[in-house]
């Protein structure tokens, strides 16, 4: 399945509202594979558009100069944050110019693009041009469009009218479409607003250069907009040459009933940008309804209930904070304290308490007991062939409940609700591991048998958590891996995770801490 995120604008810097979205992918991405699925995840940036022309301008160097500057700043905070991607986007790479091209020539061919002139309102920050329904109640537009100046041109426009009543029908009838149903009901509620009206999808060359030229119009480029929503499918092999060294498209946009990709963006370009702009262009564009991307929606990470901004000053640096707090720490974080599709606030004393409490804490105290005790009770080895009881039933039943309610939650794109399943099973494992007192149980031999039970019991549950976590906290997991002597377990799969991983006589290693707390020196 092709997963992919809203590509990334060059023109300013990744915020942590770009590391939420590609941290998210990952691991989505990573549990897909974990349930046996391909997945192939492509994410990149957009850097074409009147805004990196202007900005590179302004510092005395060429567009391609600016472009390639930012972009490095991305890549380096992905390969910080550990987002392992499978395709990497770049919207002036020749081949996905020679995708775009094809595509403007053949919806010209079928009548679907006109010239036009045109008078109006042209917002500068959103490179889009506006009309009264822009407007707010006072008549004004809003600031919302930064600085608005008045135009008169003559454009390219695509016939965006003539797929609204498709488009209409389509999310009504699809209730996957957008995910989650919310952000359904927001399309719809656009849809209904925005009535019939076309898509300019040029820009004259002595206004703008910075774009993919027209190729049967040579004074005018590429819209940005329009120009980077085709990367989804060009970078996933549409239209390429077999020498481009792109993947195979079918594969990846089938159309037999396969899952259709999955397309994870920012509430704010939903409309009308990836649920109007995008999907009326692969229905002009040919594609059936039934090979179609879905879109996961996702919030926004505010400050007090604000909306972070340059011009507030309270914008996030995910760079920084991984710096401060470690990648493992941001990365739980972000897919811990937010809910797919609604907004939180970002809090970083709640980052600091949640990865303290339910790292350091319960699983890190998890860790050292079931491995420490293991090695210094049973000689590292673990006996898994006694009967169990009562408790160990109430054990395996907690972890078959937890491991479900993950894979609902995870199926369901709920990466919080996943860790909190994951939670639930800590806590009765650590609950477990007090009731039981194996450091007592190691003082009477008659209870040896008793002893061996109990910690077998948490090395297996040690086993398991390992594997749920891995999508989230990759690293980790390969050292608990490791610590438990057991390096195959990350090439598990989830239906494999059925009780009786640690086989009889299985040796675990020596246990290192895996999640040290976080302790900030006092300023």
């Amino acid at each position: 399945m092709l997963l992919t995120t809203a590509i990334d604008y060059t023109n300013g810097a990744p915020h942590i509202g770009h590391a939420y979205e590609k941290v998210l992918a990952d691991v989505l991405a990573r549990y897909l594979r974990l349930r046996g699925g391909d997945c192939y995840f492509l994410t990149g940036v957009d850097q074409h558009g009147q805004k990196v022309q202007q900005t590179a301008e302004k510092e005395g160097i060429h567009p391609a100069t600016f472009a390639k500057k930012k972009t490095k700043l991305f890549l380096n905070l992905w390969k910080k944050l550990g987002v392992d991607y499978d395709g990497w986007a770049e919207t002036t790479d020749e081949r996905h110019k020679a995708c775009v091209q094809q595509i403007l020539t053949s919806l010209k061919e079928k009548g679907q693009l006109y010239k036009k002139g045109y008078q109006g309102f042209y917002s500068v920050r959103q490179e889009q041009f506006l009309t009264d329904r822009d407007r707010n109640e006072a008549g004004e537009f809003g600031p919302e469009w930064g600085e608005v100046v008045e135009i008169e041109e003559e454009n390219w426009y695509f016939r965006l009218s003539d797929h609204a009543a498709w488009l209409k029908d389509f999310v009504q009838s699809h209730e996957d479409c957008v995910i989650p149903s919310f952000r359904r009901n927001e399309l719809l509620g656009a849809l209904e607003r925005t009535g019939d009206q076309d898509l300019c999808i040029s820009r004259p060359k002595e206004r703008l250069r910075w774009g993919i030229e027209i190729p049967f119009d040579p004074d005018f480029v590429t819209y940005v907009w329009f120009d980077a929503l085709i990367n989804y499918a060009s970078f996933a092999g549409y239209l390429a040459d077999e020498k481009a060294g792109l993947p195979d498209f079918a594969q990846l946009w089938p159309s037999d009933g396969s899952p259709t990709p999955v397309h994870i963006i920012g509430k704010d370009i939903l409309v009308p940008a990836h649920g109007i702009y995008w999907l009326c262009m692969l229905h002009a564009m040919g594609f059936p309804d039934e090979q179609l991307p879905r879109l996961l929606v996702h919030g926004w990470w505010n400050i007090k209930g604000e909306k972070m901004s340059k011009s507030l000053g309270n914008v996030v640096d995910p760079d920084a904070l991984a710096d401060r707090f470690g990648t493992d720490a941001v990365r739980y974080y972000l897919v811990r304290d937010i809910v797919t599709g609604k907004d939180s606030d970002f809090d970083p004393e709640r980052l600091i308490m949640l990865y303290n409490q339910e790292l350091a804490n319960e699983l890190g105290n998890l860790c050292n007991r079931a491995l420490n005790m293991t090695a210094r009770y049973t000689g590292g080895i673990c006996h898994t062939s006694h009967a169990p009881g009562e408790a160990e039933v109430a054990l395996r039943q907690s972890l078959t409940e937890s491991t479900a309610a993950y894979g609902e939650a995870m199926d369901a794109w709920d990466t919080a609700a996943a860790l909190k399943a994951i939670n639930a099973h800590v806590s009765h494992c650590n609950a477990y591991l007090e009731r039981n007192k194996p450091w007592e149980l190691s003082k009477d031999e008659s209870q040896r048998q008793r002893l061996e039970i109990v910690l077998a019991h948490a090395v297996e549950s040690l086993a398991h958590l390992t594997v749920l976590l891995s999508p989230v906290l990759p690293e980790p997991a390969n050292r608990l891996a490791h610590q438990l002597r057991f390096e195959k377990l990350l090439e598990l799969k989830f239906e494999d995770l059925t009780w009786g991983l640690i086989e009889e006589g299985h040796e675990t290693g020596k246990p290192k801490p895996v999640f040290p707390r976080i302790v900030l020196e006092e300023e």
